[in-house]
């Protein structure tokens, strides 16, 4: 069901498939519904108005991160990387209409891996695959100049391949770790290309995959490795990653 919450004017009118509420965030919510036809599904990210701002600073707000998102995704889909499509924006509205990611976040994914398992974690190829697949779409998309801003593996999906018109099965697939590597919610991304926004974004996934996926940290250096080799600066904001660290064990340790 969509939910307790009012929905948007743009799912008050007559469409095509009910829209369901997928999540709640603290800045806007996201729904699932279809855009066009019945068969086209699509996800809608709505900013409701804030009734503690201001509302001319509000909607200044709203209009500004909704253009900054949607071009950032079209940057990205320009320059091949693998990105939720914008179907259709309305600044002033404060919503867009995104293509539909099927699949999981490779947050479930990782952990549906892991199970129970304590020990053998290092020798797991596939799981490495994974990593390396991680490590590759971020040295992409940092290659074209742009930074996410929140990193982490539920802002990450892995999307089945289409299917095979003959068998009826997803191309390649052998595991619940087969797929392709989607980075969503670009919300506080940012066209840069300074080395340290870089190593920040390492740092803020390195930081959070510590703590969501803690037994599988030992094969967190294949992300690295396989950045690494995605473009010429990497070295560099590698180096710059160790700086990063630094300043953010002496925050740890001050308070």
């Amino acid at each position: 069901m969509s939910g307790d919450f009012p929905l948007p004017p743009i799912l008050q009118t007559p469409c095509s498939s009910e829209p369901v509420l997928v999540t709640q965030g603290a800045e806007g919510r996201l729904y699932k519904t279809t855009y066009l036809t019945p068969n086209l599904p699509c996800a809608l990210k709505y900013r409701p108005p804030k009734p503690w701002r201001h509302p001319t600073l509000d909607a200044r707000l709203t209009k500004h991160r909704i253009l900054s998102e949607a071009r950032i995704l079209s940057r990205c889909r320009k320059e091949g990387i693998r990105v939720p499509g914008v179907y259709a924006s309305d600044e002033v509205g404060g919503w867009l209409m995104l293509e539909w990611v099927p699949g999981a976040p490779v947050r479930v994914r990782i952990n549906e891996a892991l199970g129970d398992r304590q020990c053998g974690i290092e020798e797991d190829e596939e799981l490495k695959y994974l990593m390396r697949r991680i490590g590759k779409a971020i040295g992409d998309m940092h290659a074209v100049g742009v930074v996410h801003g929140d990193l982490t593996t539920s802002n990450m999906m892995l999307s089945p391949k289409p299917l095979n018109e003959v068998s009826g099965e997803a191309e390649g697939e052998k595991g619940c770790l087969e797929g392709e590597i989607v980075i969503i919610d670009l919300g506080l991304a940012s066209g840069s290309l300074l080395i340290e926004d870089r190593a920040v974004d390492l740092y803020v996934l390195e930081r959070a995959f510590g703590s969501t996926h803690p037994r599988a940290e030992c094969i967190f250096d294949q992300v690295l490795e396989a950045y690494k080799g995605t473009f010429k600066q990497a070295p560099v904001v590698l180096k710059k990653l160790e700086d990063v660290r630094m300043r953010g064990r002496k925050r740890s340790m001050i308070g």
